[in-house]
C-alpha cells in the first residue's frame, strides 16, 4: 500500500464549503428547548436621487442647528456655510414697493383677516362700562398731548433739505413724537389699575433685524444656467430658497417678561380656508436689492434680557407720500408693512427662545402694533404660529400666521384754536384695549425646548475663554462690519474672455476662479486661527488661539 504525504494547504480548495453566518444563528432559551430565530436589522432604504440626497443634506444642517444649545451659537451655526455672507434680499420698513402684499404674505406664510377689524378676543379684554369711563378720563390729556406735539414741529427749508421729501419728514416726525407722548399718557393713567404696565420695558427707536429663508421661489436664469453646468438636469426648474434680511425702525416698542395670551389655538390656524397667496416671483422683480452679508436677527435687545416678549410696537407711515404716481394703494401698503414688521419682531423673539427659521415654534407668539402719523391710526394684531417657510415647507406647511388689521382711523379732523376738532373715541378705545391686554404665563408649556436649561446663553458658560470667544464672534457677525480684506471679485472682462469664451488660455492663473474654486462657498470656520504671542500663551507650544465654532 502506497502512502503519500499531502500538504494540508492543498486540501482547502477541495474541502466542503462550510459557512458560518452569524446573522442566521439561532438562540436557545434557558428554560426550554424552543429555538427562537434572531431578528435581523437592515439599514433603511434611501432614495439615492440627487433631489433626495440634497434634501437629506439640508435636513442634517437643520438638525445640527437644532442641537446647538445656546442662542448665540445657533445664530453662528446658521451663518456657518458662508464666510462672506449670503446673497440676501434686503427689506426695509420704510420701502414698500408696488403690489407687494401677496409677496409679503407668501414669504411669511401670513393670512390677513378680511373683516378689517380687531379680533373678537378684544371685546372681552375690558368691560364696556369701564372702557367708557377710562376713555373719558384720558381723553383730555390725550388731546392736549397730541395738539402740543403736532404743533411743535416746523420743518426747515434750506438747501440741505432740498432732496428730502418734506411731507414724509413731517409725517415721520409727528408720528414719532405723538407715539412717545401717547405711550407716556397711557402708562401714567392705566398703570395704577393694571400693574403689568409697571414691569414694561420701553425701547425708543430700537434696532429690529430679522433673517430667514423663504422657499418656493422660481429660479432665475443664472440659477438654471449654473445647474446646467453642473449637470443637475433633474432639478433644473426646482424652486429655490432665498435668504431674506429685514431692517426695521419702529418708533418705540414695549416688552414684558410674560407673553401675551394667544388669540386662537394653534390647531385652529391650520384651517385650509385661510388662504395664503402663492407668489413665486423673485423678490428682485419687485425692486428688492441683493446684498451679500451675514444673516442677522436682533429684536431690539440682546440675549439675556428678562423682558423678551412683545407687548406693543409703534411704527411710522411717512413713506406713503412717496408711493408711485397714480396709485391708490395706501391700505395695501400699510398691510404689507404690518406683516413684515410683526413677523420680523416675533421671529427675533423666537430666536432668543431657541427657535429658528429651520426649527418651528411650539407655541404661538402674539404682538400688537400701531402705525400712525399722529392723525391716522392703524391697529394690528399678529399671531406667529410657524417660522417654517423655507424649502418644501413653503407649500406643505399646514400652519398659517394670522394678521388682523383695521382700516386707517382718523383721530381728529383738524386742529383749530389749540383743540382737536372731531375727536374719534374709537381710536382711544382701541388704544386702551391694547394697553390693558394683560400678559399671562403659559402653564404646562416648555418655553425654551431647544436650549440648555442650565446655560441657555453664552453668558452662562463657565469657561471664560470659550465664553469670551463666542461673545466676540457673535457680536462681530451681528454688527455686519466689512472684513479687513475686500470681497473676492470676478471682473467682467475676466468673465467674458477667460471663462465664457475661453479666449485667453495663456493668462497666468491668479484668482480662485482660475483654479476652479468659488471663493464665496468658503465656510465661516475656514480661516487660519489667530496667532497668540509667546508672552500671552498658557502653554508655550500652543501658538494658535483655540476656536469654539458650534
Amino acid at each position: 500500500m502506497l502512502l503519500v504525504k499531502i500538504n494540508s494547504r492543498l486540501c482547502v480548495r477541495n474541502s466542503p464549503a462550510i459557512l458560518c453566518n452569524r446573522q442566521l444563528e439561532t438562540a436557545v432559551t434557558s428554560n426550554s428547548n424552543e429555538i427562537v430565530p434572531a431578528t435581523v436589522k437592515y439599514p433603511p432604504i434611501q432614495d439615492e436621487s440627487f433631489k433626495a440626497r440634497f434634501r437629506r443634506y439640508r435636513e442634517n444642517w437643520h438638525e445640527e442647528v437644532k442641537k446647538v444649545k445656546t442662542v448665540e451659537e445657533k445664530m453662528i451655526k446658521i451663518n456657518m456655510p458662508r464666510y462672506w455672507g449670503f446673497k440676501c434680499m434686503m427689506y426695509d420698513e420704510g420701502k414698500i414697493t408696488y403690489n407687494e402684499l401677496p409677496h409679503a404674505q407668501f414669504v411669511t406664510r401670513t393670512h390677513i383677516a378680511s373683516d378689517s377689524q380687531l379680533p373678537s378676543y378684544y371685546d372681552s379684554v375690558i368691560e364696556p362700562e369701564k372702557l367708557n369711563k377710562l376713555c373719558e378720563e384720558i381723553k383730555q390729556s390725550l388731546e392736549d398731548g397730541v395738539v402740543f406735539q403736532m404743533s411743535s414741529f416746523k420743518p426747515v427749508h434750506d438747501k440741505a433739505h432740498e432732496l428730502i421729501n418734506i411731507d414724509r419728514e413731517i409725517d415721520d416726525t409727528n408720528g414719532n413724537l405723538v407715539s412717545k407722548t401717547v405711550n407716556r399718557i397711557m402708562l401714567a393713567k392705566l398703570a395704577k389699575e393694571y400693574p403689568h404696565l409697571l414691569n414694561t420695558q420701553i425701547d425708543f427707536e430700537p434696532r429690529v433685524d430679522a433673517f430667514w429663508f423663504a422657499g418656493g421661489i422660481t429660479p432665475s436664469t443664472c440659477v438654471i444656467t449654473g445647474r446646467k453646468k453642473r449637470h443637475w438636469d433633474e432639478v433644473l426648474d426646482e424652486p429655490i430658497d432665498r435668504p431674506l434680511q429685514y431692517l426695521g425702525n419702529p418708533s418705540l416698542q414695549l416688552r414684558h417678561n410674560l407673553p401675551l395670551k394667544e388669540i386662537l389655538p394653534m390647531d385652529e390656524c391650520e384651517n385650509p380656508e385661510w388662504e395664503v397667496p402663492m407668489y413665486r416671483y423673485d423678490p428682485r422683480a419687485l425692486g428688492h436689492a441683493m446684498v451679500r452679508r451675514h444673516g442677522v436677527t436682533v429684536p431690539g435687545f440682546w440675549p439675556g434680557d428678562s423682558s423678551e416678549f412683545s407687548l406693543m410696537s409703534y411704527h411710522k407711515r411717512g413713506y406713503l407720500h412717496q408711493r408711485p404716481e397714480g396709485v391708490d394703494d395706501d391700505v395695501d401698503a400699510l398691510k404689507t408693512q404690518a406683516v413684515y414688521a410683526n413677523y420680523a419682531w416675533l421671529l427675533g423673539q423666537a430666536s432668543h427662545l431657541g427657535f429658528t427659521t429651520f426649527n418651528d415654534v411650539t407655541y404661538p407668539l402674539v404682538n400688537q402694533s400701531i402705525t400712525t402719523n399722529g392723525q391716522f391710526w392703524s391697529f394690528c394684531v399678529y399671531q406667529l404660529n410657524t417660522t417654517l417657510v423655507n424649502g418644501w415647507y413653503s407649500e406643505k406647511n399646514p400652519k398659517r400666521n394670522i394678521c388682523w388689521i383695521t382700516e386707517p382711523l382718523k383721530l381728529f379732523e383738524k386742529i383749530e384754536d389749540g383743540k382737536l376738532v372731531g375727536f374719534n373715541d374709537e381710536v382711544l378705545k382701541n388704544l386702551i384695549k391694547f394697553y390693558v391686554n394683560t400678559p399671562q404665563e403659559r402653564v404646562g408649556i416648555e418655553m425654551r425646548p431647544y436650549l440648555n436649561s442650565v446655560a441657555p446663553r453664552v453668558a452662562d458658560i463657565i469657561d471664560d475663554e470659550k465664553r469670551n470667544w463666542l461673545e466676540d464672534r457673535y457680536k462681530y457677525i451681528m454688527c455686519n462690519r466689512p472684513r479687513s480684506r475686500l470681497l473676492p471679485e470676478l471682473y467682467t472682462w475676466e468673465l467674458i474672455y477667460k471663462f465664457r469664451f475661453k479666449a485667453r488660455p495663456l493668462d497666468k492663473k491668479r484668482s480662485a476662479w482660475d483654479f476652479g474654486h468659488n471663493p464665496f462657498l468658503r465656510r465661516l470656520d475656514d480661516h487660519a486661527p489667530r496667532y497668540v504671542p509667546k508672552v500671552l500663551r498658557k502653554n508655550k507650544k500652543e501658538k494658535w488661539e483655540k476656536t469654539y465654532y458650534p
